[in-house]
């Protein structure tokens, strides 16, 4: 049966994490977006609290503790703080979280780096850039070349900060989905950074693979492959839960706003079109985040969650987005100015139905 109540652990980490938002993301996040960088100390405050270590193998110097339930908990958390710098701070997860689920005993000495006393970013390769690009079928191929691996083929929104020397490429090989992992140095590996519309603190890339190169021990799982079809459900899972965390952003912001906005003698929130707007917000982000919570369920229980991440992500992005351009609508004139936070949110928001795998649970 799912349990709806967080334990009393989850809701320390809800309290931690949304502390570390509201003191340490949300000061600095417009900076960030208009400067196009991402805060440096907030990254190693973030890996210092474990946000991503705790869930590792202790083989690897991690907590030993993984579990997508509070993983959702702890992406609604951050990104309310901000989307760009949450999923900067996850991106460590793009790559050790694969690795630690499946990767061989070679590819889990990688992982050490993941726990360190550095934060060390992660990079997944996943989406792209066609108009028909699907996450199941990717024209990126990998054949077989001797002891080696021959990747051709380009993929878009790749997660590029400094500091990573690793991006896990997913291929097809032979029909089948195929993780492999590349330096980013490696010869033939083409990077083009990206301007997007929204997170734009966050730097990504569009990346050509022109006969890269890999040995086979490159393949994520080696011989036995990985099962990438989880990988993709929990990275459904956990922009499902980033999207709530980005509308329950807008929301909020549109509520005080509503409150304090006067208009002939009393706040905007008291007439009847602005409540009822303000009161179906509510009701589709609580809706949005229950759908979250019981594909993570299902994560955590083992079970194939495929229809239940697909429904989750569709739903969540649709919600973000009506919310933020909702949270604009209550603002008026001043929703459309960068002076004020929904804007922010819808141009976040509007990036949920591209977004594929830019965080895992």
């Amino acid at each position: 049966m799912i349990d709806f109540q967080p334990t009393d652990e989850q809701q320390l980490v809800i309290d931690t994490v949304r502390q570390f938002a509201a003191n340490e993301i949300r000061p600095v996040a417009r900076e960030c977006e208009e400067t196009r960088k991402l805060p440096e100390k907030v990254l190693l405050q973030a890996h210092e609290l474990g946000l991503v270590a705790n869930a590792l193998p202790e083989s690897a110097g991690g907590g030993g503790d993984r579990s997508a339930v509070t993983g959702v908990l702890v992406a609604e958390e951050l990104a309310w703080g901000d989307l760009a710098i949450a999923a900067a701070v996850l991106s460590p997860g793009l790559t050790a979280y694969p690795i630690a689920e499946f990767g061989t005993d070679e590819q889990k000495q990688a992982l050490a780096a993941f726990t360190g006393p550095r934060f060390v970013p992660g990079s997944l390769a996943w989406v792209e850039p066609r108009f028909d690009s699907d996450a199941f079928r990717p024209k990126t191929s990998a054949r077989r070349d001797g002891s080696d691996y021959v990747l051709d083929g380009a993929k878009c929104f790749v997660p590029w900060i400094d500091g990573g020397d690793t991006v896990l490429v997913v291929a097809s090989e032979g029909g089948a989905l195929a993780g492999f992992l590349v330096p980013r140095g490696a010869q033939g590996l083409g990077v083009e950074a990206e301007r997007n519309m929204g997170i734009q603190a966050l730097p990504t890339a569009e990346l050509t693979l022109s006969s890269v190169r890999v040995p086979a021990s490159a393949k994520l799982g080696g011989e036995r492959g990985a099962d990438l079809r989880r990988v993709l459900n929990q990275g459904r899972v956990a922009l499902a839960a980033m999207a709530v965390g980005v509308a329950r952003a807008a929301f909020e912001v549109a509520r005080d706003y509503a409150k304090e906005r006067q208009v002939f003698g009393v706040p905007v929130a008291t007439k009847q079109a602005i409540a009822f707007k303000l009161a179906d917000m509510s009701i589709e982000i609580d809706a949005a985040r229950l759908l979250a919570w019981e594909a993570a369920w299902k994560l955590d229980q083992g079970h194939d969650a495929t229809r239940e991440a697909l429904l989750a992500k569709r739903q969540a992005q649709r919600v973000a987005l009506e919310v933020a351009d909702g949270a604009v609508q209550v603002f008026g004139g001043h929703g459309y100015i960068r002076d004020y936070l929904p804007e922010l949110h819808l141009r976040n928001a509007r990036g949920f139905a591209t977004f594929e795998a830019l965080a895992l649970v």
